[in-house]
């Protein structure tokens, strides 16, 4: 089934339940659904919109819009945008930003975000996951992970002693490695005991 047909087959089941629904706001936020695919169809979106439930059902690291080396970068690029993507993720040297901007679009800013570290420590949850692959170093992970085609959105290693989580972001087609240990950088800003 395309994803075309999967967008009518949803809206048609949004508004069968649209019509049994009890209140005047359920229908509201039944309409809102059904609008919010109607503007995925018609914006062209269609098919980013499937390679993103792809990244979702995968349980990948949040998608990013962008990455830059630095932040003088990255506002260059904001600053001539026509409409910034609010609340987007871009990548600044591979750590995770969001795009703020004002409700008018004369303003943004990038906020830096711990989707990353979040999205670790939920791996983590239930112990340090297993290495799909083992490195003595870093340049023999970078060399394997560039030789890949087009690799897993997501895959654990292990590089000396410590394990990396290596993402793909397709839709930029960027390659990152981070440390699990990033995920201490929460621990430190939730602090003692909270």
């Amino acid at each position: 089934m395309t994803i075309f047909d999967q967008i009518i087959e949803a809206q048609e089941l949004l508004g069968k339940s649209r019509e049994h629904a009890q209140s005047l706001k359920e229908k509201e936020l039944f309409l809102l659904a059904i609008d919010a695919l109607w503007f995925v169809w018609r914006n062209g979106q269609s098919h980013e919109f499937e390679s993103y439930r792809k990244d979702v059902e995968s349980k990948a690291p949040d998608r990013v819009i962008a990455t830059f080396n630095t932040r003088d970068e990255a506002y260059s690029w904001l600053g001539i945008e026509p409409k910034p993507s609010d609340l987007a993720y871009v990548l600044i040297a591979d750590e995770y930003h969001v795009i703020m901007t004002s409700r008018d679009g004369k303003r943004s800013s990038l906020v830096p975000h711990p989707a990353l570290e979040l999205h670790i420590e939920e791996m983590m949850r239930d112990g340090l996951p297993p290495a799909a692959a083992i490195f003595n170093t870093r340049e023999e992970a970078d060399t394997w992970f560039d030789s890949q085609a087009e690799p897993p959105v997501q895959t654990v290693i292990q590089i000396g002693g410590e394990r990396y989580l290596a993402v793909y972001y397709r839709n930029i087609n960027h390659r990152a490695i981070y440390p699990f240990s990033i995920a201490r950088r929460l621990e430190k800003k939730e602090g003692p005991g909270e």
